[in-house]
């Protein structure tokens, strides 16, 4: 298996679509794209991969898979990250508003120890590392978009409960890492290295309380001060 890079031929570009055409028709045909390379990467990995198996797949030619990416590279780089910037879109959503920061914690925990814990989020880090030796581009693009984005939202969520008082933070920066790191503890390091299976429901919840409870001992309106 090889992973070097697959250039587009120069006829491809001939499949270019017109200049008037709609923006939807071009945004849903990305999107066939992407969803096929997603289930040939998953299946085959970087290396395993190629452009020819994603346009079969996603239904396209191979002329017209190069119209959108130039690359195996950019295609998995396009992936990769715009799955990481819709799930942190998702998974940090916070209410600054709401006085319970306990449970706007307690929830972004459960949703994010489940998300990390899936087969197909495993699968993608470790695709991601795999590829970012060759090309650290990619590696930098996913950590940008996925865990760059998710402390910068908490981040600012416990700027806010800090402006509140709800929380003593000198670094919301360095809490957000140690939140979210807390959450995974023990648990992502043994699914990176295929030892047991995907954690249960009751594995998840001990793991988040285990969280709050250490992070509220720090962090929280009434831990002890220096």
């Amino acid at each position: 298996m090889s992973a070097v890079h697959e250039s587009a031929p120069q006829e491809a570009f001939k499949e270019a679509p017109a200049p008037d055409a709609e923006d939807n028709a071009e945004s849903a045909k990305r999107r066939q794209i992407l969803e096929g390379a997603r289930k040939v990467f998953l299946a085959e990995g970087f290396d395993g991969a190629s452009m020819g198996e994603i346009a079969k797949v996603a239904g396209v030619s191979k002329g017209t898979l190069y119209v959108y990416f130039d690359s195996k590279e950019s295609l998995f780089e396009a992936l990769t990250t715009e799955e990481k910037q819709g799930l942190a879109e998702v998974l940090f959503k916070l209410d600054a508003d709401d006085p319970d920061v306990r449970g706007v914690l307690r929830k972004l925990g459960l949703s994010y120890l489940s998300r990390m814990g899936t087969p197909e989020h495993i699968s993608s880090i470790r695709m991601v590392i795999g590829a970012a030796e060759k090309f650290p581009r990619l590696g930098q693009s996913f950590y940008e978009a996925g865990p760059c984005q998710g402390i910068a939202r908490l981040s600012a969520y416990f700027d806010r409960q800090v402006e509140a008082g709800r929380l003593v933070i000198e670094d919301t920066g360095v809490a957000s890492q140690h939140f979210l790191d807390l959450c995974v503890s023990g648990m992502l390091r043994r699914l990176l290295f295929s030892v047991g299976p995907p954690p249960t429901e009751d594995q998840i919840q001990r793991n988040v309380e285990n969280a709050l409870r250490v992070f509220f001992a720090a962090y929280g309106p009434n831990a002890p001060r220096e």
